[in-house]
């Protein structure tokens, strides 16, 4: 990559941005990129109950089902990967939205699917949807966002994924609680995910192009002004160029991306694998409980412990510091890991086992499943910031897909407590990542915690020409 310039200018368009007030733009931009998170949660986790259904319909394989479950996972891999580098080169609205169209399509042919075969093609597209979606609303809330409150901004898109969460059993439990026949039920329980992205896809087609971007990557500081002043969020003085802003090589950001990329990896290895399989795991504590408790179960967790963990983290960001609250979290969620699996007696009692296992949901949200999302939009330069998150977004899907993947064959190898252990260790692994690779980013605007004002000075500064 070699190292392409743009006007100093731009620190203008910058300044204005980590210097704004909260607007209704703001909120505007919120409701579009949240709404992607929502549908993201629902559609991937919704997947856990509607397998079971689909289980006993199809007479599937504990391969299928593995199969069935985390094919999206690898898909949003590959979605990340692509709209990320994509959206570094060619700039965010002319990518944004085309992500929310890919989960709509993947939505509505699962729910119509006739065969395993095209239930996960059907998945597929709708995983590339949404690993297209995490760079994309990541790094344009980021963009958009000031210094100040820029953590507590992002991580309420992110918090949007806790209502997918809870909404996903609710709607399971209302059909299933109807009497509806089985095979219709998993069909709405999957094609309803379609509705949220569908609600959006507009609004995100008329959002403007990050200024940041047109002022840093495509070199236009004059349209980016124009861009800033669409959306009232203040003024800049575009300039002429009097400077020259080097942008960074990915090579000099590897160390940063195994940090970020790393401990996401190794989070949504255990969080993806729990959360599909919790199901599964409720119905190993209480055999005897059907679809329909085994699901209220899995609601309790989720909306009594995880729900709580995202609006706190959401609210405490600033605060506490990015990087803090991931250390945090993984240590606290380890710890829970290790208690379930290092003392079988947890399980004896459901209770005492749902109030572990749901703290290890708390310190989950209230930690890494936030951080590592906000923290991947803030530590790259303009020119590598969806690529730097689609990247690490990718390489967590890879986890997930893992996980996902192999925690029922554990559960069945390893039982329970084995299984957990082992998550323990995946937990630690987060936890030392964070530490030694992850700046801190609170507080600090994005061209300080990327470093990416490096300044060289031309012979001959001419003049601001003011827009």
């Amino acid at each position: 990559m070699s190292n392409a310039t743009t006007s100093v200018g731009d620190s203008d368009i910058s300044s204005a941005l980590n210097t704004a007030t909260f607007s209704p733009f703001h909120l505007k931009a919120m409701w579009a990129s949240s709404m992607g998170f929502f549908t993201s949660a629902y559609d991937l986790f919704i997947i856990g109950t509607a397998l079971v259904l689909i289980k006993e319909q199809w007479h599937l394989s504990p391969d299928e089902v593995g199969l069935v479950g985390a094919i999206s996972l690898i898909a949003t891999f590959v979605g990340a990967y692509v709209f990320g580098i994509l959206a570094d080169k060619l700039g965010r609205k002319k990518i944004y939205g085309l992500e929310a169209l890919l989960m709509v399509i993947g939505a509505l042919l699962s729910a119509v699917a006739p065969s395993v075969t095209v239930l996960i093609i059907a998945r597929v597209i709708l995983g590339l949807g949404i690993g297209g979606d995490y760079p994309m609303s990541a790094v344009l809330m980021s963009e958009y966002a000031n210094s100040k409150s820029r953590g507590r901004m992002v991580s309420l898109v992110f918090s949007a994924q806790a209502i997918g969460l809870v909404t996903g059993p609710v709607v399971a439990l209302t059909l299933l609680a109807a009497g509806m026949n089985h095979d219709l039920a998993w069909r709405l329980m999957l094609g309803l995910g379609a509705l949220p992205a569908l609600a959006v896809i507009y609004i995100r087609r008329t959002l403007p192009e990050s200024p940041r971007w047109l002022a840093r990557v495509k070199g236009d500081s004059e349209a980016a002004a124009r861009e800033l002043a669409s959306f009232s969020l203040g003024t800049a003085t575009a300039r002429k160029p009097e400077a020259k802003i080097v942008k960074q090589p990915l090579s000099k950001y590897l160390l940063t991306l195994i940090g970020t990329a790393g401990s996401w990896f190794v989070f949504d290895y255990a969080y993806y694998g729990n959360t599909i399989s919790t199901p599964m795991i409720m119905h190993r504590l209480a055999p005897h409980a059907d679809v329909m408790q085994s699901t209220a179960l899995s609601l309790i967790v989720f909306a009594v412990a995880a729900v709580p963990g995202y609006f706190l983290a959401a609210f405490t960001i600033d605060r506490i510091g990015h990087k803090s609250l991931q250390m945090l979290g993984f240590f606290m969620m380890g710890l829970m890991f290790l208690l379930i699996g290092a003392f079988p007696a947890v399980s004896a009692s459901i209770g005492v086992f749902l109030v572990i296992y749901g703290l290890s949901y708390f310190f989950a949200e209230y930690g890494p499943n936030t951080t590592t999302f906000v923290i991947a939009g803030e530590v790259f330069p303009v020119n590598l910031r969806t690529t730097g998150h689609g990247l690490s977004a990718g390489t967590a899907k890879v986890g997930a897909f893992i996980g996902a993947f192999i925690f029922p064959v554990l559960l069945h190898d390893f039982g329970l407590h084995g299984t957990l252990m082992i998550t323990f260790f995946f937990a630690l692994a987060g936890l030392l990542l964070t530490i030694f690779f992850i700046p801190e980013p609170s507080g600090k605007t994005l061209e300080e915690v990327s470093g990416e004002d490096r300044i060289v000075p031309l012979k001959k500064p001419s003049q601001p020409a003011h827009v």
